[in-house]
């Protein structure tokens, strides 16, 4: 078995091939941005966050090849993605090289990404989750995107900067979000995002927050 990195596996055509799939599925069907932007702030931030923490660099490059994977079960259908997402990491993994173990635990992240279908079961899922809830930024909408009819692209359009970080030794783990009020308001983010909130809240209580 190799050790196996996030450049081996973002470096990997059919992880490409399928991101790409991924990313132009959904904005067919008016989502905002899931691609090589979204993933690479989330793998950086999930990473960032478990090396903050203490915990091994080998679990930080996991957690950040798990948010580079998080989002590729877009490319079977929007439901249940991240299931579906989990089921097809695990043979691009093993192929890769990834130990079983590795690989179960990375596939327990994807699996557990999203919002109401799944919860913190690791330190490397926890990241994923608070990384993913924090990437709401102005660069997500598409161009075919409609700021004004759609309250996704609306807030957020309006999300000026977005930051996942770490106070008190650990204590304190929080995502930071400016938004332009001229654009949205901060009640329309809690419309839409509250479930997201309920998510970040369990991750970060998961991690000793």
């Amino acid at each position: 078995m190799e050790i196996v990195t996030l450049d081996t596996v973002a470096s990997d055509p059919e992880v490409k091939s399928i991101i790409a799939v991924a990313d132009r599925n959904l904005g067919e069907i008016g989502y905002t941005e899931h691609g090589n932007r979204h993933l690479a702030i989330v793998s950086e931030r999930a990473s960032k966050l478990l090396l903050s923490l203490d915990r091994s660099p080998r679990d930080a490059e996991l957690a950040a090849i798990a948010g580079h994977l998080h989002d590729i079960g877009n490319v079977v259908n929007r439901r249940q993605h991240a299931i579906s997402g989990a089921v097809l990491a695990k043979p691009i993994l093993l192929r890769l090289g990834m130990p079983f173990d590795e690989v179960h635990r990375v596939i327990a992240a994807i699996g557990n990404h999203h919002e109401g279908e799944g919860e913190p079961v690791s330190d490397i899922s926890a990241a994923v989750i608070l990384a993913d809830k924090s990437d709401v930024h102005t660069t997500r909408v598409r161009e075919s995107g409609d700021v004004v009819a759609d309250i996704h692209d609306r807030v957020n359009f309006a999300a000026v900067s977005s930051n996942l970080y770490v106070k008190d030794n650990g204590a304190i783990i929080g995502i930071e979000i400016l938004i332009d009020p001229k654009v949205s308001s901060v009640m329309e983010y809690f419309e839409i995002f509250l479930h997201r909130m309920d998510a970040s809240k369990l991750a970060a209580e998961y991690l000793g927050a």
